[in-house]
């Protein structure tokens, strides 16, 4: 094969010959430059254009020159097989000598490497360049390769195609740092994301539980996703919910400082909305420059719904037995951190049989509709979800089509409350006894207390301690409450409640009390004999002090 004449088959050195024949085409801009010849300029005269020097021409250079000088990588194939027509000095230098007329798939193994010959197939038959980027072989270099076609030189010639490749190794190393470095930060988020989440729910007596988090694909930063459940005693239960606005570890940072701040206030027993004023004000100290939204919620067994308030965050959705799913709607303020807003809680049923779900957006918000859209598919899937909480959580989750390779971060958040028959609804009781009259209300207490204890078959030794409990908080409200007074008892299949509620809105605290003390020492032995104990203030006015002790096993 007459390799000098290929020259002329090269993309693009047909139309540079033409334009060269074509004497009444425009000149060219370079040759149209002159400079000035200073020895042919006279004295006051306009200087001379110094003649042009001609540069070689290309009829001077065969390919074999100009491919030969090339500092990349070089190969020219022929025919079907791509037999081996040439290869430069740095393709030689690269990948070693190289036999001319050997069939490439049995002298070049590089190009099976670089994935090659199917390529150089299509470009042969099509007559299309094609490029293939960042390819490495087993040395471990990687190139960047273009395969060109050549034309058949003659009627009876092969066309062939000439693959030039470019050495990325520094860039395709560099990349693969970056890459690195960026799975190392993600790993980072998502680690600490997930240990500052609970470790393991806390199971209310009245309810049951089940969560999930799953932090977006690989293409998306970690966000600030996280959930809560906490009891606050006497079978209350605080529910929260919330995102972070950011992406990475400073979100996750930010995260993990209000899930630890949302369990010191709600150990305080506040309204849901005195919790997120809280919060609102700590979220402009945290970080000034990043928000968040949240749900913060409370059940009470006695009430039968969820006391809730929002900032800035989606509804929470509750399906009852049937099916009928409502949405709560206002009161809901601005995000946290944004300041300036008084909260308010509202209420949303949540009778025995019925669902709750709290989320975040990334479950329902997509990029190709309306947030509201979502809102609405997460409501009839809901509406069909049965089972177990955790059964409800993974069915949510496939439902709104949530995946691995998700684009945000996704909480959620399935709270079931249970309707109970049968033996299950025998270890669930309530009694109780409203405080008339004066002096008499105590003895009438011990005994209603008694014969309810009693009755639920308590040991005896829980009977007393109970009927203990119930006496001093009685004499405490008596003493320092105002009415209306109420004693409550409950029982569940794990603990025995006492409650006590007057309308004074001053919490006891306990103290040592000194010897000639005849009063003070009522809330310490409460918190002696008890399990645990607290007070509140009710929303009325007024406070509740309660306390429990757990039952045998």
């Amino acid at each position: 094969m007459n390799f000098t004449r290929w020259s002329a088959r090269l993309p693009g050195t047909q139309r540079r010959a033409a334009a060269r024949d074509d004497r009444s085409s425009v000149p060219a801009a370079r040759a149209e430059s002159v400079r000035p010849n200073p020895a042919a300029t006279p004295p006051g005269g306009t200087p001379q254009a110094a003649p042009a020097t001609a540069g070689p021409g290309l009829e001077a250079l065969s390919a074999r020159d100009i491919l030969g000088r090339l500092p990349a990588p070089v190969a020219l194939l022929h025919g079907p097989e791509h037999r081996i027509t040439y290869v430069n000095a740095a393709y030689t230098s690269a990948f070693g000598p190289r036999p001319c007329g050997a069939p490439a798939a049995e002298a070049m193994p590089e190009l099976a490497e670089l994935s090659l010959l199917p390529l150089m197939d299509q470009v042969l038959r099509s007559g299309t360049p094609r490029t293939v980027k960042s390819r490495k072989v087993r040395a471990g270099d990687s190139y960047t390769v273009t395969c060109t076609p050549v034309a058949a030189d003659g009627p009876d010639g092969e066309a062939g195609v000439l693959v030039y490749a470019t050495d990325v190794t520094d860039h395709a190393e560099a990349a693969e740092r970056l890459r690195a470095s960026e799975r190392r930060h993600r790993e980072t988020a998502v680690t600490l994301q997930r240990s500052l989440l609970p470790q393991e729910l806390e199971q209310p007596d009245d309810l049951r539980i089940a969560a999930t988090y799953q932090p977006g694909g690989t293409d998306a930063a970690v966000g600030g996703d996280w959930y809560d459940v906490i009891t606050l005693g006497a079978g209350r239960t605080a529910l929260v919910i919330g995102d972070v606005m950011g992406r990475g570890v400073r979100a996750a940072a930010v995260m993990g400082q209000l899930r630890t701040a949302v369990r010191a206030y709600a150990r305080l027993d506040l309204p849901p909305h005195e919790v997120l004023q809280l919060l609102d004000v700590l979220a402009a100290e945290i970080d000034a420059s990043q928000i968040a939204t949240c749900v913060y919620a409370v059940h009470d067994p006695n009430e039968g719904h969820l006391v809730y308030a929002s900032a800035g965050h989606l509804p929470i959705l509750v399906c009852d037995e049937d099916g009928t799913v409502h949405r709560a709607e206002d009161p809901t303020g601005p995000p946290l951190g944004t300041g300036g807003w008084v909260h308010t809680s509202g209420t949303i049923a949540l009778p025995p049989g019925s669902t709750a779900v709290l989320y975040t957006d990334g479950l329902v918000e997509r990029r190709s509709e309306d947030i509201d859209e979502g809102v609405a598919s997460l409501e009839r899937a809901l509406s069909g979800a049965k089972g177990s909480p955790q059964v409800v959580c993974d069915r949510l989750i496939r439902s709104l089509g949530v995946t691995a390779e998700h684009d945000d971060d996704v909480a959620v958040l399935v709270v079931q409350h249970p309707a109970r028959t049968g033996s299950s609804a025998e270890l669930f009781h309530n009694a109780s006894l409203d405080l008339l009259g004066g002096i008499e209300a105590a003895p009438r207490a011990r005994a209603f207390a008694t014969g309810v204890l009693a009755s639920w078959r308590f040991p005896m030794e829980l009977c007393d301690l109970g009927v203990l409990a119930a006496s001093e908080l009685v004499a405490n409200s008596l003493q320092h409450g105002t009415p209306p007074m109420r004693l409550g008892l409950r029982r569940t299949d794990r603990r025995l409640i006492i409650e006590v509620t007057d309308g004074d809105d001053h919490l006891p605290r306990r103290r040592r009390a000194e010897p000639a003390d005849e009063a003070g020492r009522g809330i310490s032995i409460v918190a002696t004999i008890a399990s645990s104990w607290g007070s509140r203030r009710t929303p009325g006015g007024g406070k509740a002090v309660w306390c429990e002790f757990a039952l045998p096993g």
